[in-house]
Order: structure tokens, then C-alpha cells, then sequence
């Protein structure tokens, strides 16, 4: 609902406008209504509509004049009582695009030399705009010129470097400041932008990882960098921050924390939860209040909580890139979180400032789209929009040198946009990954339009989360009671069979790697307290193989495997499901924990070893699983999952039921994986204990 105030007037189109007037006010009734231009000018409104909405009274109106966007406008009514006309909805129109779309090779930002800084701003509502140079010893405002297509800019004579600037401007009748958000130089939370250039920065040197062949050889573990540095008494000498995320010392090495423990996981990739700036941590006091991130509101900067040094616009730039680089050095690849489908706050979101309603899902009547659950999507269909997104996906490849993405909630996003994305990547790095959340968000994006699962065959370089898996094996996310196949209901055999084999023969996905199986993210209960809730009662050994269990079938499906951090030795959160803001207590990796797990953790070890090593678990085509993986069942109890590619055939039994099990070999096979020790390394007889995975190459 858009009413805030007694009177309202929008500019929703070219030749409409609409007007809200509450019931107290003159009873919500006017019978003529017009504009006035800051020049003195009438421009006619014609009542075409008149609506009583209960606590006020809604007109649309047509224009009998011209509109000129980046006017002042004030809207008057019968009773010569009148309010700002604010442009919205005509931001949305096919006029505005055609006016206001700037050529591609205009930037909005700056240009930074020795002699003189051009700032450069896209704003075509606004009625005038300025640039604030923050010097130390008081302000200095300089006017920006309006060019053609909304385009403001100025140039300043002198060296600007490290000066901190703000954009002043007055769009629909209110003066606002904000800063940059083209610029990835930001201070202290999302309050400045810093004339700077990222050229100039000592970043650290791009080290290249070998390539993957295939999406399926990834083992894409998820994690965070306050988490895995939280804990107290663990070498880290700057906690929760990017440098404590790849910090080695000799505490770290002895006590195998932090990248130190990372190291010898054996995975692919680590996916990191919300790196870029968000609005939901204090950076000045950034102990005070925790938050995972997913609230953005500065797409280009990087979140100063997790900086040495929060008030030092380089020095977040710095460190991320060094984190980077170190993990790269250490054979690990760097997929980063984006949530690209909403913002923290609106209001207070640059973009959102200087073209107010145009970067957001909304519809002619004002309503915002919430198919987020957050108040306000991100509309990723403008050309301006577009255009921000994959310059700021740019600059992460082409300077930070990623290798992935993954998408939250990217079923809010236009999916011409991801493929756009995922070409740009591919075309920079051929094993580029790119996945998401393909929810069928009830945003205003048209069904045939979003990036969700629906839609994954218009999607061919895209991966989704598995829910599908996820509810398989792992049971009900929404009823904590319900198990799934590995924790007990072994009446979801069969669906199991399926997702074991991608979903692709139930139509879910049309390649393999498109399916990203998990039974534990960062969302929700952990698989560990999930367990609790199903496996009421019995004793935490019993609970142990479970956890063992249900990330073997993650670890040796057809697809690409995800591991939460901590899933390895089964981490808890205390029985809570969401701990976005449940302080560090709740969050942290408790590596005593782990230290109490350590057979869980060795199993985890040796079962990503066994997936990398044999390429049958990874096949990479429909076509090669359809040919060479079988499914079969003992007594519709144990699972057994046979898969070959030409050159070895393997036959792995998953045995989540409290009772014991036979299988006589075809002919004499090696023991590969056994995770209760108890088959002898080479046989043709296999002993399937309760609550147990064994894995066999045949000869």
C-alpha cells in the first residue's frame, strides 16, 4: 500500500498519474486536480477512475500536458492543498526506456586521475544533482551537469585520491544523500564512497587451480567467514574476518583450525556465505549483533565487518582478495553467496535513491513485489539493472578472480540475466559454476521468465538446489519429525533410487549437473538436529552412522555434491532452524566438536576421496547415467547403487535399517569404502551391517 501521508500524487506513465487522499482529509473527495511545474506551468489532470480503498480514496487521473521527467511537479487539489508528485511507476514504462537508456559505453561511477576525478551518475528523475567532497576540514560541493539520457557528471581538477564523496540530489521534492553504488570503494556502513581506482591497488597476485572437465567433479562446500574464525583460543589473531578466513600459524596447524583444517577436507570448492556489504552488522561494533548477511546494500563493496579495518575503504578490497589468492594457492576454489533478489532496506539502497522504483519489482498501483518474503524484489529485466548486475558479476571475475556463483532465491531473477551471467563467466573461465536457489518465488517476474528449477531447461550452464534430494533422503524441511530415506523411512526407497541418479529420469533436471544435492545448508536444521528430532531416543552412536549415512549418499549420487561446514562431523545449532541472527554461540565451528567426531570426520575424508577418485560416481551426460548406473533394492530396504564407465564398475549398498544384510558378488571385488570395518578388503561376499555404507569395485 503506498499511503504514508494524507495526500499523495505518482507519476506512473506519460499521460497517467495516480492520487491517494486518506478519508480524514476533506472525506478523501476532490473533484479537480492539477500540476504544477517548478516554472510556474499548469499541466490539467483529467478523473478517469475513483475508487474508495477503505482508509482512502484512490484517483487516476490523466495528463492533459506534457510530462518532463526530472521536473519538480507539486499535484494541488480542489481545496488548493497540494503534495509532491513523485515519478514511480513511468520508470517502468516503454517511454522512459527509449529517453533514458544511455549508450553502453557510459559508466556510471568515477574516473580517477592525478589531475582530476570525473563523476559520473545515472539519475533521470532527479531535479538536480552534486557531488559532496568530504574533505577533513569541512565539505566542498560541486555541481553535476545533466547530460542526454538521465546522465549526470562533473569533472574535479586535482588529485581526489582517498577523498570521500556522497551524491546530493532532489528527486520527488526530497533532498537526498547517498553514496556511490557503482563504486567499490565504500566506508563505514554504506555511508561514503572514496575517489579511488582498483588498479592502483596492491592486490594480491591471481594464482591459477587446475580445471575442472566437468561440474560434476566439484565437491562445493559452504561456509562463512565469521563461523569458521569464531571460536576463541584457536590461533586466530583477528577473529571473524577475512584475514583470520586463511590465517596459518602454529596454533592453527597444531589445534587444525580455520584454513588449516580446510586444507584437508579434500573438497573442490568453497562456497562462502554473504561476502559483499550488508546492512544488518554494525561495522563500527561489529561483535555486537550477528547476522549471516543475506540483507545487501552495496552489491560492489565488500562487507566492512569482516575488514581489519572497517572504516578503510581499501583495506576490505585488500583482504578479500588475499583471501582469494591464498585459497587459490591452495587449490581451492572460491564460489561466493550473492543475493541478488532483494536489499536490507530499500529506502536507504543508493540505487534505489537516485532512481527511485526503477531497480524494484513493482506494479502500476505502487505494490512491491514480495516474492522474497523480504518487502521489496529486485527487478532484474531494466536495461539499467541488467547492466549493474553483470558489470559488478564482471568485476568479480575479472578482478577477484572467483570461479562461482551461487544465486539465493534465484527464482525472483530474470533468467536472461543468469545466462547472461553465466556466459560472460564461462567465456573467463570455462569451469565457471553457476547455481541457486530455483524456488518458484510468487514474485511480479512472470513464470516463464524466472530463474527457478521450472525453467531449468532455458537455463544450459545453470545448477539448482535439489530440494527434490533434499526431502528424499534427508525428510521433511518443514516437519522436523518426518524422516527420509536415511534416517529410517525406508518406505522412500524408490524415490530414492531417482534422485541417486539426478532426478533426471523423473524430468526435475535434464543434466546431471544440474542437480546440487544436500541434505544440510546453512538453512534450517542441521542433518544433526534433524536427527534428534527423528531419531528420538536412540543413542548418539546410532545418530553418528546416520550423519555418515546421508552425506555418503550426498558425496556418491549423480550430480554435484554440497556439504554445509560442519554437516562433516555433525555440527548443531542447538535445535534451532534459523540462526541468521542467533549470535556466535549458535553459529560458530566448535572444533572441540569436531575433535569428538573425528571418526565421522575421517569417514567424510575418505568418502570425498572416494568420489574423486573413481569417475563412475560423476558421470557427466544423461545419456552415460541412463547406460551406466542401476538401482536395485534388498528387500526394499538397502540400496544398492551400481555404476560403471567402461573402465570400472563399482556396486555401493546404503543400509539405513536396523537389520543386517547379505549380497554375494557377481565375481571377486575390492573394498573400497566400509563404514563399519567389517568385510575384508578383497571378497565376493558382502556383510551389510544396520545403519551402514559399503562400497565395492568389482574386478
Amino acid at each position: 500500500m503506498r499511503m504514508k501521508d494524507r495526500l499523495e500524487c505518482y507519476i506512473d506513465g506519460y499521460s497517467t498519474v495516480n492520487i491517494y487522499m486518506i478519508n480524514d482529509f476533506y472525506q478523501g473527495q476532490s473533484k479537480t486536480f492539477h500540476l504544477k511545474d517548478q516554472e510556474g506551468n499548469l499541466v490539467p489532470l483529467t478523473i478517469k477512475t475513483k475508487e474508495d480503498e477503505g482508509d482512502y480514496v484512490h484517483y487516476t487521473c490523466a495528463v492533459d500536458g506534457e510530462i518532463e521527467v526530472g521536473k519538480d511537479y507539486l499535484m494541488y487539489e480542489e481545496h488548493a492543498q497540494y503534495c509532491p508528485a513523485q515519478f514511480s511507476h513511468i520508470v517502468k514504462t516503454p517511454e522512459f526506456n527509449a529517453k533514458y537508456i544511455p549508450d553502453e559505453s557510459v559508466k556510471p561511477g568515477i574516473v580517477y586521475t592525478p589531475e582530476k576525478t570525473t563523476f559520473t551518475v545515472w539519475a533521470p528523475t532527479a531535479n538536480w544533482v552534486s557531488v559532496v567532497l568530504h574533505f577533513p576540514d569541512g565539505d566542498r560541493i560541486e555541481a553535476m551537469k545533466r547530460e542526454s539520457h538521465g546522465i549526470w557528471s562533473t569533472e574535479v581538477k586535482g588529485d581526489l585520491r582517498k577523498v570521500l564523496y556522497t551524491y546530493r540530489l532532489k528527486v520527488n521534492g526530497t533532498i537526498q544523500e547517498c553514496l556511490d553504488p557503482w563504486n567499490p570503494f565504500t566506508g563505514i556502513n554504506t555511508t561514503v564512497s572514496q575517489v579511488n581506482d582498483l588498479s592502483l591497488l596492491n592486490l594480491a597476485k591471481k594464482v591459477p587451480t587446475p580445471p575442472m572437465e566437468q561440474d560434476t567433479d566439484a565437491i562445493v562446500y559452504e561456509t562463512s567467514i565469521r563461523d569458521m574464525t569464531s571460536q576463541k583460543h584457536n590461533g586466530f589473531t583477528h577473529p571473524r574476518t577475512f584475514e583470520a578466513f586463511t590465517e596459518e600459524n602454529e596454533t592453527t596447524k597444531r589445534l587444525m583450525t580455520g584454513f588449516s583444517y580446510l586444507k584437508t577436507l579434500g573438497v573442490s570448492h568453497i562456497q562462502i556465505m554473504p561476502v559483499n556489504d550488508f546492512g544488518s552488522v554494525d561495522e563500527e561494533y561489529p561483535g555486537l549483533y550477528y547476522n549471516w548477511g543475506y540483507d545487501p546494500m552495496h552489491y560492489r563493496s565488500f562487507e566492512g565487518s569482516f575488514s581489519t579495518d572497517p572504516y578503510g575503504p581499501e583495506k576490505r578490497i585488500v583482504e578479500f582478495a588475499r583471501l582469494v589468492s591464498d585459497l587459490h594457492a591452495a587449490g581451492l576454489k572460491v564460489n561466493l553467496d550473492l543475493v541478488y533478489n532483494h536489499v536490507w532496506k530499500r529506502e536507504e539502497f543508493a540505487l534505489d535513491q537516485l532512481v527511485p522504483d526503477y531497480f524494484f519489482l513493482m506494479d502500476s498501483n505502487g505494490n512491491y513485489s514480495n516474492g522474497s518474503f523480504c518487502g521489496n524484489d529486485i527487478d532484474t529485466r531494466p536495461e539499467m539493472s541488467r547492466r549493474y548486475f553483470l558489470d559488478t558479476i564482471k568485476m568479480l571475475v575479472d578482478v577477484f578472480d572467483i570461479d562461482g556463483i551461487r544465486f539465493d532465491l534465484m527464482g525472483v531473477l530474470d533468467y536472461n540475466l543468469v545466462n547472461e551471467i553465466a556466459e560472460y563467466a564461462k567465456s573467463k573461465k570455462p569451469d565457471f559454476m553457476i547455481y541457486g536457489e530455483g524456488w518458484d518465488m510468487p514474485s511480479f517476474v512472470p513464470p516463464e521468465l524466472r530463474a527457478s528449477q521450472n525453467n531449468q531447461a532455458k537455463m544450459p550452464n545453470v545448477g539448482q538446489f535439489s530440494d527434490r534430494f533434499r526431502e528424499v533422503i534427508r525428510g521433511s524441511n518443514d516437519q522436523l519429525d518426518q524422516a527420509g530415506y536415511s534416517n529410517g523411512n525406508l518406505a522412500r526407497i524408490h524415490d530414492a533410487k531417482q534422485v541417486m541418479r539426478a532426478s533426471l529420469f523423473e524430468n526435475r533436471f535434464d543434466q546431471p549437473f544440474k542437480a546440487i544435492n544436500y541434505v544440510e545448508c546453512h538453512d534450517n536444521h542441521t542433518m544433526w538436529d534433524k536427527n534428534r528430532a527423528v531419531c528420538n531416543g536412540q543413542p548418539r552412536s546410532i545418530r553418528m552412522k546416520r550423519q555418515t549415512l546421508a552425506t555418503a549418499m550426498v558425496l556418491l549420487a549423480q550430480g554435484t555434491p554440497f556439504i554445509h561446514c560442519g554437516q562433516e562431523f555433525g555440527r548443531t545449532k542447538q535445535g534451532l532452524g534459523n540462526t541468521y541472527n542467533c549470535s556466535d554461540h549458535y553459529n560458530m565451528i566448535d572444533y572441540h566438536r569436531r575433535n569428538e567426531f573425528e571418526n565421522v570426520v575421517d569417514q567424510f575424508k575418505a568418502l570425498v576421496k572416494l568420489r574423486k577418485e573413481h569417475p563412475s560416481f560423476r558421470l557427466n551426460t544423461k545419456e552415460k547415467i541412463e547406460a551406466c548406473v542401476q538401482t536395485e533394492t534388498i528387500d526394499d530396504k538397502v540400496l544398492v547403487y551400481k555404476t560403471s564407465d567402461g573402465t570400472e564398475r563399482l556396486i555401493t549398498f546404503f543400509n539405513p535399517a536396523n537389520e543386517s544384510f547379505e549380497y554375494r558378488l557377481p565375481n571377486q571385488g575390492r573394498v573400497l569404502f566400509d563404514s563399519e570395518n567389517l568385510n575384508p578388503d578383497q571378497t565376493d561376499f558382502i556383510r551389510i551391517p544396520p545403519l551402514s555404507v559399503i562400497s565395492v569395485q568389482l574386478a
